[in-house]
């Protein structure tokens, strides 16, 4: 009897009504879940060798404020940014692909947060030398040489004005140089040049000034002493 009486009281609540009332309930289940998942909260990445590793290219004091001070703070407002919004429990991915839609914060620190864990993993010790395996053939496919590649990435570098990255990215199965301003990357949908990073410079002060002070070609010029081309293959290879 009384199931009858529920089914009779359904039935006579317009459907609109049900699904938008069921619709509410998932949208506060899903942001629970959010909230308590382990996704919901983005995380400072361990880095791949000591403080250290990469002298004399790139010194100790710096490598240590600039993991734990400045790649900290991004992760910290990132989560700050996103905490119980909408935007909580999705991947960096997610939110480049609409970034421009989304606060400055997010932008900032999410893009700050991505580049940085992707930087750490580029370089290593007894690093650099001339690239190997499938990204060296395209590399002198593309730009007929490796020194081609590091005269068109060097003016990226030297010629971002202010605070940014340089980048290779390989784009529609071709590989392209380009640089973003900030924290921002080509994934994102405000780049002039979309793609999938493969390397990246960080050219902010703060990755080199304790060293070079002003001479930002000189940091440049060291950096390609420690890229990891075992990585920048492992990311080709896999697009």
């Amino acid at each position: 009897m009384q199931r009858r009486k529920f089914l009779y009281a359904l039935s006579s609540v317009p459907a609109i009504s049900v699904i938008g009332k069921v619709e509410n309930h998932l949208n506060k289940f899903n942001k629970h879940i959010r909230r308590n998942s382990k996704m919901a909260k983005f995380e400072l990445p361990a880095i791949p060798y000591a403080y250290d590793a990469l002298e004399p290219y790139i010194d100790k004091m710096t490598m240590e404020i600039h993991y734990t001070k400045h790649h900290n703070a991004y992760v910290t407002n990132l989560n700050k940014a996103i905490e119980s919004t909408e935007h909580e429990g999705k991947s960096l991915e997610e939110m480049f692909s609409t970034i421009s839609k989304l606060p400055v914060a997010v932008r900032n620190n999410g893009g700050g947060h991505w580049n940085h864990s992707l930087f750490w993993t580029l370089m290593k010790q007894n690093g650099g030398g001339n690239p190997t395996g499938k990204v060296a053939e395209a590399i002198t496919s593309t730009f007929g040489s490796f020194e081609e590649l590091k005269n068109k990435f060097n003016s990226a570098a030297t010629t971002r004005f202010g605070s940014g990255w340089a980048w290779l990215v390989l784009q529609d199965g071709k590989l392209v140089v380009s640089s973003t301003p900030n924290q921002d990357n080509p994934l994102m949908d405000v780049a002039e040049v979309k793609g999938l990073p493969i390397l990246g410079l960080d050219v902010w002060e703060h990755a080199y000034y304790l060293k070079y002070q002003n001479r930002r070609p000189e940091y440049i010029e060291n950096w390609w002493n420690v890229v990891n081309w075992d990585k920048v293959n492992e990311l080709y290879s896999k697009a």
